[in-house]
């Protein structure tokens, strides 16, 4: 992660993609609403320990990310134009990944802002210029599911991601979401979150 915006210059997009084992473990600095943070299980885990999702926000999320002027390059982004400063999007397909990049703006399908898992004294400093959007494969406590499609094993939520940007490569941002909860609805109860380091228009086409 760190070498994916180490390098970050003007006008990129880049993409981070996790799809593993993901848990809880009690938060210490009173920046989550349900009292947990939540991790992710790096392949060193049982020597080096867990990431939080404190550490996957200050480098995901990182000073490298804000654009050279300072403004929220996202507010100035026309529809269908790639017309952007550094920009990252995540996929966390993994156990309790609602909140795991701890950015305060969540949504509902229907492209409203809705209440975020960041305590409400955290919210200002967990809210960043850096544009920085997260799809994660459940809510914070809930699990996601692996499956086997076509003979190979995925995480469900990235089959389904893959699967409504296939079929529509042109979507919005809450049509994404949307594709995404009905394709898994059918076979699971997981509920993929869609959250943003500052207010989108989730009407906007998906950029990848």
């Amino acid at each position: 992660m760190q070498w994916l915006v180490e390098d970050a210059h003007p006008h990129d997009s880049l993409f981070f993609h996790y799809s593993g084992h993901g848990g809880q473990t009690k938060d210490l600095d009173g920046d989550e609403v349900d009292g947990y943070d939540e991790v992710i299980f790096p392949e060193d885990y049982q020597s080096a320990g867990t990431l939080t999702d404190d550490v996957l926000h200050d480098v995901m999320t990182s000073p490298a990310w804000v654009s050279p002027d300072g403004m929220y390059t996202w507010l100035t982004m026309r529809r269908g134009s790639a017309d952007m400063t550094r920009f990252m999007q995540a996929v966390f397909d993994s156990c309790h990944s609602g909140s795991i990049l701890d950015l305060p703006y969540l949504y509902h399908s229907n492209g409203r802002a809705k209440g975020s898992q960041v305590s409400a004294r955290f919210r200002a400093d967990k809210t960043t210029p850096a544009d920085v959007i997260s799809w994660s494969g459940c809510k914070d406590s809930q699990t996601s599911a692996d499956t086997t499609e076509n003979g190979v094993a995925v995480g469900a939520m990235s089959y389904a991601y893959m699967k409504v940007l296939k079929r529509n490569p042109d979507i919005s941002y809450q049509d994404l979401l949307r594709g995404i909860r009905a394709i898994l609805k059918e076979r699971y109860s997981q509920k993929p979150q869609l959250s943003s380091s500052h207010r989108i228009d989730t009407n906007l086409r998906f950029i990848m």
